[in-house]
């Protein structure tokens, strides 16, 4: 049975809904593709391992970055 049979057999509100779904699929699907994990920022903080806990540096990379 195919996909389209299957939404076929349910009432018109309900394949609105799997419509609307599909479509949040497909945007999700798009905005996930369209972004990969940045990782070239490992190790970039190293020289600084020495002079701050991971809490210090947490606080002090907010200051850096404005926030």
């Amino acid at each position: 049975m195919s996909i389209d049979e299957i939404v076929k057999k349910l009432p018109e509100e309900l394949q609105k809904e799997v419509i609307d779904f599909i479509d949040f699929l497909l945007e999700k699907r798009s905005k996930k593709a369209g972004t990969k994990l940045r990782q070239d920022w490992a190790g970039a903080l190293r020289d600084y391992r020495s002079q701050y806990t991971s809490t210090e540096l947490q606080k002090k990379i907010m200051e850096w970055r404005g926030d």
